[in-house]
């Protein structure tokens, strides 16, 4: 069973990694970010999107806030194309992450969440727990991908490694 320090701790290393990734990518120009470079949603800009819309609608999910401005997996890659709109987004929602995991109480981890899935097209009940590490799971993956494409752009993304994170 995860606890609400796990949370925390997930939301920390959410945060770090993600101002590592936002600060390779400003080394790059518009042509890099956007460039096609064969992962699901294609550039590091379109995954990154993907991602703030991932992270949005879970916290949607779990807190109650402001859901994102499209509604599909389809549209997600294309929520935000300003790299510095995007960016200013990330750190927003990142802090909304950070103020959410800070609150998390045991009770708050137990029992089901219940939600109408676009990408199954059904109403979905699963363990909080278990989405709890979804929703970190899926953040982990996809700044994964960006981190290779980050690289080889020539972007040099800090280390990974949950340890090293202060």
């Amino acid at each position: 069973m995860i606890t609400p320090k796990y949370v925390h701790t997930m939301a920390c290393y959410n945060q770090w990694q993600n101002e590592s990734i936002y600060s390779a990518g400003d080394e790059l120009d518009e042509a890099e970010l956007q460039k096609d470079r064969g992962a699901f949603f294609g550039s590091i800009q379109r995954t990154l999107s993907h991602l703030l819309w991932g992270d949005t609608l879970w916290l949607h999910r779990f807190a109650g806030t402001e859901e994102p401005s499209v509604g599909s997996i389809g549209e997600s890659a294309d929520m935000e194309v300003d790299w510095g709109v995007m960016k200013s987004q990330r750190v927003k929602t990142d802090n909304l992450i950070l103020d959410w995991a800070s609150r998390i109480q045991p009770s708050d981890i137990a029992g089901e969440l219940s939600w109408f899935s676009g990408a199954m097209n059904r109403e979905i009940t699963k363990p909080r727990a278990m989405l709890f590490v979804h929703f970190f799971n899926h953040q982990t993956h996809h700044r994964g991908q960006v981190h290779a494409m980050l690289t080889a752009a020539g972007g040099k993304p800090d280390d990974t490694d949950l340890p090293f994170m202060d």
